[in-house]
């Protein structure tokens, strides 16, 4: 059996090591690596913002095929969203919701809601205390389907543009600021790459938000950096998806609570669909009416008696 080394002996081979090997890494933490002059620092110093927004997407039960392939492309294109089982659409699914959010950590929500397998209304809510917004989503048109040339990478984080239509009124800037907090990747996101190679395009025509995405096609061939010249060289090429935004109702808290404003010029699909059946109804009816008038003309104005009408039945 060797003899145990006394505590000061280890002491000094420890320190030997220390000074043998690099240099100590300092401590990691939430926003950044510490050093050790830091701790000296005063706790009022300013420390720099770290965006952890996290989306909730999700849809509820018998939504049709291209309405599910729109979510699905969404979700390729949100890094910073998580997915989760289809939700029951009745009156009940803001508190429904507002659990699945909690338990799943996030703190927005893109909740897709098809009505009758033809009307998708999309659902915008900051969790659990609002505000949200209900829109109807028009003019789908999904990545299979368009075949588009552009392409970008997965994860990507993307540069959101919005038209100067949007700081006009009060509810499209409300409307900015919740789309610039839930499309917006967070910056230095685990799943995220660090630079932009697309572009999220918002623009406001007729009272809808028409969304485009683009890719930022660069001139320059291989590694090379690029020039500042070459930065007006740059061109867009549409990857897709597309579809149209059409506000209902903005309410204040999650998934309901007190109005805050209300589309005056919002028709309903099913309004639509009721006129269009009035107007085939009303071919129908045009054309009893014109038989109708064709026999009392008949009746008001008789025909004279023809003298030769019988003379070839003897």
């Amino acid at each position: 059996m060797g003899k145990k080394r006394k505590h000061s002996e280890t002491e000094a081979v420890a320190n030997v090591k220390k000074d043998e090997t690099a240099e100590e890494r300092p401590k990691r933490t939430l926003l950044g690596w510490k050093n050790n002059g830091d701790d000296d620092k005063s706790q009022n110093d300013s420390v720099c913002f770290r965006n952890k927004e996290k989306v909730l997407v999700t849809c509820s039960r018998r939504i049709s095929f291209r309405y599910r392939h729109l979510m699905l492309n969404l979700v390729d294109l949100l890094p910073h969203c998580k997915k989760d089982n289809k939700v029951e659409s009745k009156e009940s699914k803001g508190a429904t919701l507002n659990e699945l959010v909690e338990l799943k950590s996030c703190s927005s929500c893109l909740f897709f809601e098809c009505r009758k397998g033809k009307d998708l209304y999309l659902w915008m809510a900051k969790c659990p205390n609002g505000p949200s917004v209900k829109l109807l989503v028009n003019a789908v048109h999904t990545m299979e389907e368009l075949k588009l040339t552009g392409n970008h990478l997965k994860g990507s984080r993307p540069i959101l543009t919005f038209s100067s239509n949007f700081d006009k009124k009060p509810h499209w800037q409300l409307l900015k600021e919740m789309i610039t907090q839930i499309f917006g990747t967070p910056k230095d996101h685990r799943k995220s790459k660090p630079y932009h190679d697309h572009v999220f395009v918002f623009s406001i025509a007729d009272d809808h938000i028409w969304f485009r995405n683009y890719q930022i096609s660069c001139p320059h061939s291989g590694g090379q950096k690029i020039d500042h010249g070459d930065l007006e060289k740059m061109t867009l090429v549409e990857v897709g998806p597309r579809f149209c935004l059409n506000p209902i109702k903005i309410f204040g808290g999650s998934f309901g609570g007190p109005t805050l404003y209300e589309n005056p010029f919002y028709v309903s699909p099913n309004q639509i669909r009721s006129l269009e059946k009035k107007q085939k109804a009303g071919k129908y009816a045009k054309k009893v009416k014109a038989k109708t008038r064709r026999k009392m003309h008949e009746m008001e104005n008789p025909l004279e008696v023809d003298e030769f009408a019988d003379m070839w039945k003897e």
